[in-house]
């Protein structure tokens, strides 16, 4: 099992960069020991800068760092980064069209027991709704470390949003299919689809093992990039299969789901199921039993495409 949170994989991308590059310079807001950027803050201090508990000034001073020329990556949870220097990111950032790149540590509902005010359900809808804002989850420390590395050599603002444990690996280091803004489809079925993204990949990855065993063929499809979302590859899954399940962990509103059928309606409606968290605050729990509790695991997506499934087969 893995022991590499994603987390530590941007640190680990962004030390080697910063050493042979000095115009890579990380901040953050108290939060170098959550965000695994201690290590970082050690070999590159004259690169780094502490900002404190003030999100609001990490968004604006990295914008104004990106505007002398900098390459800047400002992490903090993305509970408060998403939503606290919402107003920052959007002038500062986007509006402005700073090299800039948020990073939201901690997403989703990893800081679990902490309750709603510390889980970012909300990040994918809000960041993704401004103008030049790209978003990405990527699904494993691999994923994460071509995306970062691939974010170095742009100079356009995005939002980035890791969970905060380690998670169980998709790809290797010799197999991390990766081109910037395009889903990575994975497997093969013409009986339905799986549209994941972020942690939630890997137990859609089980959840079509599971259903290939009863003999049904799923393709599953990583939308790591949320924003610009791939419509090209989406498109060409949706015309080969019956149906379609997205599985985020995301609210219900304006998040993967809202896109998958936003697009399919336009081009080829057909019945798709959503797996997400609650439209209300969610159960206490480590991240598993939150996900467990609501359906998000493997036995839950297998159980929604089952569903469906049936429902096309009598209609």
């Amino acid at each position: 099992m893995n022991k590499i949170p994603n987390r530590q994989a941007i640190c680990e991308v962004l030390t080697a960069r910063a050493k042979a590059d000095k115009d890579v310079v990380v901040l953050c807001s108290d939060s170098r020991g959550s965000a695994s950027l201690a290590s970082y803050a050690r070999e590159c201090p004259d690169q780094f800068v502490e900002v404190g508990i003030a999100e609001q000034n990490l968004v604006s001073i990295s914008a104004g760092l990106a505007s002398c020329g900098k390459k800047a990556f400002a992490a903090s949870p993305a509970c408060f980064l998403s939503a606290r220097s919402y107003e920052q990111a959007k002038v500062d950032c986007a509006y402005s069209n700073t090299n800039v790149t948020l990073i939201g540590i901690s997403g989703g509902i990893s800081y679990g027991a902490l309750g709603m005010s510390h889980h970012s359900a909300q990040d994918i809808a809000a960041m993704s709704a401004i103008p030049n804002m790209r978003v990405y989850l990527p699904s494993d420390r691999f994923q994460t470390k071509r995306l970062m590395e691939a974010l170095l050599e742009d100079e356009k603002p995005a939002y980035v949003r890791v969970g905060r444990n380690a998670v169980e690996d998709v790809y290797s280091e010799d197999d991390c299919p990766f081109t910037m803004d395009q889903a990575v489809v994975i497997g093969q079925g013409r009986d339905a689809a799986i549209i994941a993204c972020g942690e939630m990949v890997r137990p859609a990855i089980d959840a079509a093992a599971i259903l290939q065993k009863e003999g049904i063929e799923v393709v599953v499809v990583d939308m790591y990039c949320l924003k610009p979302f791939d419509e090209t590859t989406f498109i060409k899954i949706l015309n080969e299969v019956n149906v379609v399940v997205t599985i985020e962990e995301h609210a219900p509103f304006g998040g993967l789901g809202a896109m998958v059928c936003q697009v399919a309606a336009r081009e080829n409606p057909k019945k798709i199921g959503q797996i997400s968290l609650p439209d209300a605050p969610v159960i206490t729990g480590t991240s598993k039993e939150v996900f467990d509790y609501y359906g998000m695991n493997a036995d839950g997506i297998a159980k929604k495409v089952k569903g469906l499934m049936k429902w096309e087969s009598i209609s």
